[in-house]
């Protein structure tokens, strides 16, 4: 009998070794590393081949910069555009780092934009039904003509550039109706409506901000998107942008725009260039650009 116990407790301990062994986890085994063929490469941002400029808003896979305005098509044969070379002819003499809009458009015309949002960011699935919208607001609003008043500066929301512009004066009630019927689509999407007090307007050049907190006392608001942005006078050489950074002001010098619009002003608003059609409006998604006319009845 004894023997019999003594095996019965041999056997009760092996058993309760090998349910302590099993409760154990196994160990990890490491995963192999991904080939650099798998792995999406990382969106870096060159301010160098932007003439200086810098994204206010991080890069997000499948998320689209977005802008609606109102396009003017010049004739580069026209009063009117040869008047803009020579006002910024002359401004590029007082501020030297100013950059304009068609220097680098030989074969293509060129065009002003009269912002009716903000700079949106939309998601892929979004795009389709945000043009539907603005072409819905195009076929119910008729063709109208404006003016330029005066010219003037203005500073982009993230105080990183400022702008030289030239005002809306006639046209200035038709361009609130279309922001107007923009803005519950706008909501909707969940996008920042436009200015609660527009200053409408038209860019023709652009310098770099830096070395101050405020903009300047007299400009408020622009998000001007023109594309592409000609080099002007500055290099885009990505190569010299660690040794040579883009050229920065603090402000236009307080002469700038007396002198502009005492020499060019009366042209400006004179006969000869006084008013001009709006027929279309534009978006601009990404890299693509939808029109449509204005064909309200």
């Amino acid at each position: 009998m004894k023997r019999d116990l003594a095996l019965v407790a041999y056997s009760s301990s092996e058993e309760s070794e090998s349910e302590q062994s099993s409760s154990q986890p196994p160990k990890k085994r490491k995963l192999p590393v991904l080939s650099s063929t798998l792995v999406a490469p990382q969106h870096v941002d060159d301010p160098a081949l932007h003439q200086g400029r810098t994204r206010t808003t991080p890069h997000v896979d499948g998320q689209y910069a977005t802008h609606i305005y109102a396009s003017v098509a010049l004739d580069r044969g026209s009063t009117l555009f040869k008047l803009l070379c020579k006002i910024i002819s002359s401004a590029k003499k007082m501020t030297p780092t100013l950059h304009d809009f068609w220097s680098s458009l030989k074969d293509s015309q060129p065009e002003l934009h009269i912002s009716l949002s903000r700079p949106l960011y939309l998601r892929s699935h979004q795009r389709e039904d945000m043009k539907r919208a603005v072409k819905r607001v195009a076929e119910k609003t008729l063709p109208f003509t404006a003016s330029f008043a005066h010219i003037s500066e203005l500073v982009n929301d993230e105080a990183t550039r400022i702008f030289l512009a030239l005002e809306i004066g006639a046209g200035h009630h038709e361009l609130a109706a279309l922001t107007s019927s923009l803005t519950p689509t706008l909501q909707a999407f969940r996008q920042q409506e436009f200015y609660a007090a527009p200053r409408f307007h038209a860019s023709i050049g652009w310098a770099l901000l830096g070395g101050r907190s405020n903009p300047p006392h007299s400009a408020t608001h622009s998000n001007a998107v023109q594309a592409p942005i000609s080099s002007g006078s500055i290099s885009t050489d990505s190569s010299n942008s660690a040794m040579f950074p883009a050229p920065q002001i603090t402000e236009f010098p307080p002469a700038l725009l007396p002198a502009l619009n005492e020499q060019y002003g009366p042209a400006l608003t004179g006969s000869t260039v006084k008013i001009f059609e709006i027929n279309d409006i534009s978006i601009k998604i990404g890299k693509e650009v939808s029109c449509w006319r204005l064909n309200g009845t």
